[in-house]
């Protein structure tokens, strides 16, 4: 049975990301539309009601698939498609994965990801307004505690789980690799974390990240050096 693949994404939303590495890891060709959740369509809203990015069709026969929510799409993929598992076989492992998940999806995105995204890139995507400063500077501020602790995780483990590349390494990756297209992770104070990312950063299911460039928005001049 033939299956396409449709992933409605924006490239500067973090679980969306997340979502483009897991298919490539999971060598699952597909194809990517762009969406804008502050203004979503009213075709998008038809099939993910809540208008959040990202959503992935399946297009099969009789019916399409339509899963909504990052984590939501990843599981499914784990439990469906063949490759590498990036949860692991070991439930204490799987649920470690799934803590750093939440760790990086939810508690960076609140504290770093979306002051910096919002006020240097989605406000201007909208019209909303000149960045507000100390909005900014917070995120600017909290993103070192996040590196530091990749840095403290990989000095303890091969990848961020443990041994095997997961789930856990592509949510941090996603996160850090919006920041990283604006010129904002502070790789000079954080060699550990630097290390970790240039190993994700030079995987081949990384490059149709570092080919990503926005209207408006160019990515900072190291974005896609390998070397940084």
């Amino acid at each position: 049975m033939t299956e396409v693949f449709r992933l409605h994404h924006h490239p500067l939303d973090p679980p969306s990301r997340r979502v483009r590495l897991c298919l490539a890891e999971k060598e699952i060709s597909f194809e990517t539309i762009l969406e804008k959740p502050w203004a979503p369509r009213e075709e998008y809203r038809a099939f993910s009601p809540a208008g959040d990015v990202p959503t992935l069709v399946i297009e099969t026969e009789p019916e399409h698939i339509v899963i909504s929510d990052a984590s939501s799409i990843c599981e499914f993929l784990e439990e469906t498609e063949d490759g590498p598992s990036l949860l692991g076989e070991d439930p204490v492992f799987r649920a470690e994965v799934r803590r750093l998940v939440n760790w990086f999806e939810i508690k960076m995105y609140a504290e770093a990801s979306a002051p910096i995204i919002e006020e240097k890139a989605i406000k201007r995507f909208h019209g909303g307004g000149e960045p507000d400063s100390l909005v900014l500077r917070a995120g600017l501020h909290n993103i070192h505690g996040h590196l530091d602790y990749i840095s403290w995780l990989t000095e303890r483990r091969n990848w961020l789980a443990g041994d095997q590349i997961t789930l856990a390494d592509l949510a941090a990756a996603a996160q850090i690799s919006c920041i990283d297209y604006l010129g904002d992770v502070p790789w000079e104070r954080h060699a550990g974390a630097k290390e970790w990312y240039a190993r994700i950063k030079s995987r081949p299911t990384f490059r149709p990240l570092l080919g990503d460039h926005l209207s408006g928005i160019l990515p900072a001049k190291h974005y896609a050096d390998l070397d940084f």
